[in-house]
């Protein structure tokens, strides 16, 4: 199996499993209706890990663009082979959002609820808010790639590394997840956004494309500040890369911080 092969595959089973527990507890009839938010964190990070099993000897399992440019920014991947990955997420996210409508094709005829249809497959804030869903989404990609790099620094059972990082996936959407649902991920994302968008689902709503460009921005951003402080603070490899990023993430926390302030909503 090829690398591009690998990554679309993991990607499809982990949307397949993730956007599924999603579908299962949203949607009406379903037997896991109303299954709440640690059903959804736990079977997400069991996602992680099943989806990392299944080809991380393969590609390294990323399934997450922000994961592989993280790790591209701190020479750990090469840069030539960033777009062949991220192109297979994407339509591996794609294609395991068909899975799961296909899966709960009964289902979407009863959820009334376009909103509830749209969170299987995409994320949405629980305020609107563009600077702060940014602000939220880089500091859990922050803590992702931090975790996972900082994961590999430990003497770990062989074949225990993909387990352990999806309870950091659990404890990420517990902890950081509220605010956006922690997307953290932009092919996890915008595939499942597109197929939204594209197919026949009854009752559906909008895409929320306004939205749409927020767990991509936020995500990179993120995961490459998270990689750039594990070469700096815990390798000690002193880079200008680190300072501009960090002017970067300190301005979108700024700029977040004081809109909130100025907005006429009551938060």
């Amino acid at each position: 199996m090829s690398t591009f092969t690998a990554e679309l595959v993991g990607t499809m089973l982990l949307i397949l499993f993730g956007g599924g527990v999603v579908a299962g507890v949203l949607l009406h009839k379903s037997k896991a209706f109303g299954g709440g938010w640690v059903v959804i964190t736990f079977a997400w990070g069991l996602a992680v890990a099943m989806a990392a099993y299944a080809v991380g000897g393969v590609s390294g399992a990323h399934l997450n663009p922000a994961l592989t440019i993280a790790l591209a920014s701190i020479g750990n991947f090469p840069w030539a082979d960033v777009p062949l990955y991220i192109l297979a997420q994407v339509i591996g996210a794609f294609l395991g959002a068909v899975l799961v409508y296909f899966l709960y094709l009964p289902h979407w005829k009863g959820t009334e609820d376009p909103g509830a249809k749209l969170g299987v497959f995409a994320t949405m804030p629980a305020i609107k808010h563009p600077l702060s869903n940014i602000t939220a989404e880089m500091i859990g990609t922050f803590a992702l790639v931090l975790g996972i790099l900082a994961l590999g620094t430990n003497e770990i059972t062989d074949g225990l590394n993909p387990f352990l990082v999806g309870m950091l996936i659990v404890v990420i959407g517990m902890a950081l997840g509220g605010p956006t649902g922690y997307a953290i991920n932009p092919a996890r994302d915008l595939g499942p956004r597109i197929a939204h968008a594209l197919l026949p689902i009854p009752g559906k709503g909008s895409s929320g494309w306004w939205y749409a460009w927020v767990p991509i921005v936020g995500p990179i951003v993120g995961g490459v500040f998270g990689a750039l402080f594990f070469k700096q603070i815990f390798e000690g490899e002193n880079s200008i890369a680190f300072w501009i990023c960090g002017v970067i993430v300190l301005i979108i926390l700024i700029g977040a911080q004081m809109t909130i302030k100025s907005a006429k909503e009551d938060y």
